[in-house]
């Protein structure tokens, strides 16, 4: 039997995650932001939400702050640009005001690939996350929509990220990111809060939740650790590569 291997080349492309969380993209698609920083591409995270709600056992002063700073941290380990949106945990929803906050983001980073949480994910705020990334995706290259930046030539493409457990997730394709796991976890060491919410009840261990999952999906497409997505099979928001 020949196998053959698809191989992705970011370098040139501007890489775009849209997460609902602090910690999101460090959980289901850094290894792929890293390795497109390794090829070259610009990468950048934008965070919808502020963190204000993932409070420990021993309750953290003014946390929003503090994961801001945790958020930085971990940008800066990637290299990567970070926006926020600063709305409250479990108060994000796909409403017109919110668009225009996601058109305006978009259209700074100016991405030709969107990192999106999948439609089905299990947290409220990850769903609205998407429906958000769907819509804006799309409005970001209309004229009719104004902003403070103009509009994208062309929408960038869009692919749906793994789910948090991988529950209900099909894997389009896998991206191997072996390699940049160091990475991957360094980033997630940073968001400090939350890595002490692993002993408590309401919550995960997060690194080992992180490891496991790419490992499980390494192990589905013959690597020692993957991250996996789905392309968003929507006009104009498909790419070939």
């Amino acid at each position: 039997m020949v196998w053959l291997t698809m191989r992705l080349d970011f370098s040139g492309e501007t890489v775009l995650a849209i997460v609902a969380h602090p910690d999101d993209a460090e959980l289901l698609c850094a290894g792929t932001l890293a390795r497109a920083r390794n090829d070259g591409a610009d990468v950048a995270i934008a965070v919808l939400c502020q963190g204000d709600k993932g409070q420990p056992a021993e309750a953290i002063a003014d946390l929003a702050a503090v994961r801001r700073e945790e958020m930085k941290a971990a940008a800066e380990v990637l290299g990567a640009r970070l926006l926020l949106g600063e709305r409250p945990d479990s108060g994000l929803v796909d409403d017109l005001a919110t668009r225009q906050l996601v058109v305006e983001l978009i259209r700074s980073v100016r991405p030709t690939l969107v990192l999106a949480h999948a439609p089905d994910d299990y947290h409220a705020d990850h769903r609205a996350a998407s429906c958000l990334a769907e819509a804006t995706s799309w409005t970001c290259a209309s004229n009719g929509w104004d902003s403070q930046q103009p509009a994208l030539d062309a929408p960038p493409a869009v692919w749906w990220m793994d789910t948090v457990g991988m529950h209900d997730f099909e894997p389009g394709f896998y991206v191997d990111v072996s390699n940049v796991m160091e990475t991957k976890e360094n980033m997630l060491q940073e968001h400090t809060s939350q890595l002490r919410r692993s002993g408590d009840g309401d919550f995960a261990p997060l690194l080992d939740l992180m490891r496991q999952q790419a490992e499980a999906r390494g192990m589905q497409c013959g690597v020692a650790a993957a991250e996996c997505f789905r392309i968003h099979r929507a006009f104009k928001r498909v790419s070939a590569w």
